[in-house]
C-alpha cells in the first residue's frame, strides 16, 4: 500500500500559525457577551514555494491545535487535494473534542489548504470552488448595544453611503432602550434600507415573540437568534408564529454538518447562517450549503469577509454575508489585497489574483502577536 508520501502529488511541507489580539476601537457589547479586543489566529500553509493563508477568530489555543496535532495529520498529504487532508484531520481530533476551538482549528488550516491549492493553479480561490455568482452580497453589521444613538446612527448610516442596502443592529442587553434605538436607527438610515435585527440569544420564546410584533412595526426583516440558538423548538416557534416578512435565522455556532442537519430538520429558521472560520473551512461549507440547497432554503455566511466573499459565489442557494465590522477593520490591518464593498453592497472577489488575493502584513500585526 501507498505512504502519504508517495501518493502525493505536491506535498505540503509545512505549517505555522500565530495568534494576535487586536482591540477593538471602542468597547462592544452585544445581548448577551461585552468585548473590548478579538483574537484572529492566522495559519500558513506551504509547498513548492507557494503559501497559503487561512485564519479564524478564536482564542490563542488554535496555535496549539494547528501545530500539535493539525500539522501532523496534513504535512505530507498532497496539496492540491484539500477536501482530503479536511477528511483526514476529523478522525484524528475525536479525543480533543472538535466543537469549539479544534473545529475553528480545523477551519483555518482547511481555508489556508484551499488558499494553496488555488495559488499552486494559479487561479482566484472563487473560480476553484466553483462560482455560480460574480460577487457576494453584504449587509452592514454592528450597531452594537455599548454605542450611543449617536455613533450607532453614524455606523449605520456610513454603510449606506457606501452602497451598502441592508444594515444590521444589536438588541437585547437594556430591553427598555431597544425600542428607542430601533427607532433612531431607522430615522437614521430612512425607509428604503432593509433594518435587521441581532439579539444573540438574549430572549425567552414569549420575550421573543412579543418584541418580534414590536419590532415588525418599524419594517425589520430580519430577527437573529431572538432566542438561544440551541434551542430549536423555540427558533420554530418564532419562525411559525412570528409576523411576516421577518426571517428568524441561527447557525452561526455550528462546528459541524449535523448541527445543521438539526437546525433545518427541525424547521428552525427561515434562512441558515454558517461561519466558515468555525464550521470547518470551506470543505465543510460547501457540504452545509448542498444541505440548504436540497431544502430550497437560504444560506447566510458570518463573518470573515475576505474569506466569506470567495465561498458566497459557490452557495447556490445564497442570501447575503455579514460584513461585521470588526473582522472588516481587523482584515484591513492584518493583510493587504483586501476587497472592499462596491455600489450596491457586494465584495466582489479580484479574478486577476492567486488564491485569496491576500498577502500577510507581518509588520503591521506583529505588535499584537500573543501567541
Amino acid at each position: 500500500m501507498e505512504s502519504v508520501d508517495e501518493q502525493a502529488g505536491v506535498a505540503v511541507e509545512a505549517i505555522d500559525a500565530a495568534a494576535y489580539t487586536i482591540p477593538t476601537d471602542a468597547p462592544e457589547s452585544d445581548g448577551t457577551l461585552a468585548w473590548d479586543s478579538t483574537t484572529l489566529v492566522v495559519v500558513r500553509v506551504h509547498a513548492a514555494g507557494r503559501t497559503g493563508i487561512g485564519y479564524t477568530y478564536a482564542g490563542p489555543s488554535v496555535v496549539q491545535v494547528v501545530a500539535g496535532k493539525l500539522a501532523g495529520v496534513v504535512c505530507g498529504r498532497d496539496a492540491t487535494a484539500p477536501a482530503a487532508s479536511w477528511a483526514a484531520m476529523l478522525p484524528e481530533v475525536r479525543n480533543l473534542g472538535r466543537p469549539g476551538l479544534v473545529a475553528e482549528a480545523i477551519s483555518a488550516v482547511d481555508v489556508a489548504l484551499w488558499d494553496l491549492h488555488a495559488r499552486l493553479l494559479d487561479l482566484p480561490l472563487t473560480t476553484v470552488l466553483g462560482a455560480v455568482h460574480d460577487a457576494t452580497p453584504i449587509y452592514g453589521s454592528g450597531g452594537f448595544t455599548s454605542y450611543d444613538d449617536r455613533r450607532l446612527a453614524e455606523q449605520l448610516c456610513g454603510w449606506v453611503e457606501a452602497g451598502i442596502p441592508r444594515v444590521k443592529m444589536k438588541v437585547g442587553r437594556h430591553p427598555p432602550g431597544d425600542l428607542d434605538r430601533v427607532r433612531a436607527a431607522r430615522r437614521a438610515i430612512g425607509d428604503d434600507v432593509e433594518l435587521f435585527v441581532d439579539a444573540n440569544g438574549a430572549w425567552t420564546r414569549k420575550q421573543a415573540l412579543g418584541w418580534a410584533y414590536r419590532l415588525a412595526e418599524h419594517d425589520v426583516r430580519w430577527l437573529e437568534e431572538p432566542v438561544s440558538s440551541d434551542d430549536l423548538e423555540g427558533l420554530h416557534l418564532l419562525r411559525d408564529r412570528g409576523p411576516g416578512g421577518m426571517d428568524v435565522a441561527a447557525g452561526e455556532y455550528g462546528y459541524d454538518l449535523p448541527y445543521f442537519h438539526h437546525m433545518l430538520e427541525a424547521g428552525a429558521v427561515d434562512c441558515l447562517q454558517a461561519d466558515v472560520t468555525r464550521c470547518g473551512g470551506l470543505s465543510a461549507l460547501v457540504r452545509v450549503a448542498a444541505l440548504c440547497d436540497a431544502r430550497s432554503i437560504d444560506l447566510s455566511l458570518h463573518c470573515a469577509p475576505q474569506v466569506s466573499a470567495h465561498a458566497g459565489t459557490a452557495v447556490w442557494h445564497l442570501r447575503h454575508l455579514e460584513y461585521f465590522h470588526d473582522h472588516a477593520r481587523i482584515e484591513r490591518i492584518a493583510f493587504d489585497g483586501v476587497l472592499e464593498p462596491e455600489a450596491g453592497g457586494a465584495l466582489r472577489p479580484d479574478r486577476s489574483r492567486p488564491g485569496l488575493g491576500l498577502t500577510v502584513r507581518d509588520g503591521d500585526l506583529e505588535p499584537y502577536r500573543v501567541a
